[in-house]
């Protein structure tokens, strides 16, 4: 039966999928083509490989194709997955634009017609005498095609879509491919003593290294946190996409973290796709220490991490009472949690700062709205009861190497003594 139901979803998936990429092929393609050309055989071409490889890609992945496989179908596939994303919508917003410009061309007089035929040439008279020979009847010139006021409309309106695809993807791609900027944000936290006042904490989420952000990559990240000279740096979920044999040479830079009171790392969902156990040690050979439903004491507050939500699956979820049971709760506590939905817990075990990822601000719009949905913060700061969430929007990207409307950051969280 369990069978049944994922072939019924995929079948569905699949053909939801097909009909949209038909709905794209038909204004892009059929309706800016006249017939069956090299123009048409090219773009019905993209337009049918474009989804398979981005469905090879998404299968390589998840199945654990040979990591060179996963490199190979992973540019061409997972750009593909943004950029279908942006022609659909920018197809779609050419149907609100494609009426208004009809509408200038019939009040310019453009013709509807398919052709327009020049005037002949005026002739001379006819002759007097009928003795005189009658010239043949003037040949008109060829017809010279020109395109319908339809067709027009289309290539001009399909073009602008296309162009402002590619245009937005590109700029997206290359947004995540030059590295995370960093943020700033002061939170003030009752229980912090002055002696902790100006803390700063580096939190860093979803790098996401994996067959598209690799080494290079990882060394950018390291390079951006070392330079804001933190006093801790956290790791916050979402390392790797993929297994540390494949991987491991890529997170080799994060050795280079350099905080004065160490570096730690939380698992995120996606570790639990990786090899969550092998990774754990991973880090910890890269000199950063793991929270598993853990505590560590600092001088002004505690430190806790819990695992992530994903773990469940292997009996290694969240713990709170493990990581916060037994703590002196008239101390300061910051948790490493890596999505924000866990701010409910943390508000029950009274933690003045939770910090998460998971939602990559949404990382493509309109996929804001979707992780909204899901999650009771998408980025930023808010307020929960006595509970601080901050949310980063991470520093790399899953799926498509591409944000729009959601720049990646890593961001130096500074705790404020009320007291200072």
């Amino acid at each position: 039966m369990a069978i049944l139901v994922i072939a019924l979803v995929a079948l569905i998936a699949v053909a939801v999928l097909g009909g949209l990429h038909w709905y794209v092929w038909r204004r892009l393609v059929r309706d800016t083509t006249r017939a069956w050309g090299p123009a048409r055989i090219t773009g019905t071409a993209v337009l049918v490989a474009g989804p398979v490889l981005m469905i090879a890609a998404l299968a390589a992945e998840r199945g654990g194709a040979p990591f060179w496989l996963q490199q190979a179908l992973g540019w061409p596939g997972f750009l593909w997955m943004a950029l279908a994303i942006y022609l659909l919508l920018a197809v779609l917003a050419g149907e609100v634009l494609r009426p208004l410009l009809r509408r200038l061309l019939e009040r310019r007089g453009r013709p509807e017609t398919a052709v327009e035929e020049r005037e002949a040439p005026a002739f001379a008279t006819v002759p007097e005498t009928a003795s005189e020979a009658v010239p043949e009847a003037p040949r008109r010139s060829a017809p010279l095609a020109v395109p319908s006021r339809r067709l027009f409309v289309s290539r001009v309106v399909g073009g602008a879509a296309a162009a402002a695809a590619v245009g937005t993807v590109g700029y997206g791609t290359y947004g995540v491919l030059r590295g995370p900027s960093v943020k700033r944000v002061t939170v003030p936290l009752a229980k912090l003593p002055r002696s902790a006042h100006g803390f700063r904490i580096a939190v860093v989420s979803d790098i996401h290294l994996g067959p598209l952000l690799g080494r290079g990559f990882a060394q950018k990240v390291v390079d951006t946190i070392n330079a804001t000279q933190p006093d801790l740096i956290a790791v916050v979920g979402d390392l790797v996409d993929g297994s540390v044999k494949n991987l491991g040479p890529a997170a080799a830079p994060l050795a280079g973290l350099k905080a004065r009171h160490g570096n730690f790392f939380v698992t995120g969902n996606h570790e639990y796709f990786s090899g969550a156990a092998a990774w754990v040690e991973e880090v910890r050979r890269l000199g950063i220490h793991p929270l598993e439903n853990a505590r560590t004491e600092l001088a002004g507050f505690d430190l806790a991490g819990v695992n992530d939500l994903q773990g469940e699956s292997e009996g290694q979820g969240p713990d709170f009472g493990k990581a916060l049971g037994d703590r002196d709760t008239t101390r300061a506590c910051v948790l490493l949690a890596h999505q924000p939905v866990q701010i409910h817990e943390a508000v029950k075990h009274n933690v003045d700062l939770q910090l998460s990822g998971h939602t990559h601000g949404g990382q493509l719009w309109p996929g804001n709205f979707v992780a909204a949905a899901a999650n009771p913060t998408v980025a930023g700061l808010e307020r929960y009861g006595d509970t601080e969430l901050y949310v980063s929007r991470g520093a790399g990207a899953w799926g498509p190497p591409t944000r729009v409307g959601a720049p990646s950051d890593i961001t130096v969280v500074e705790l404020a003594s009320k007291q200072a």
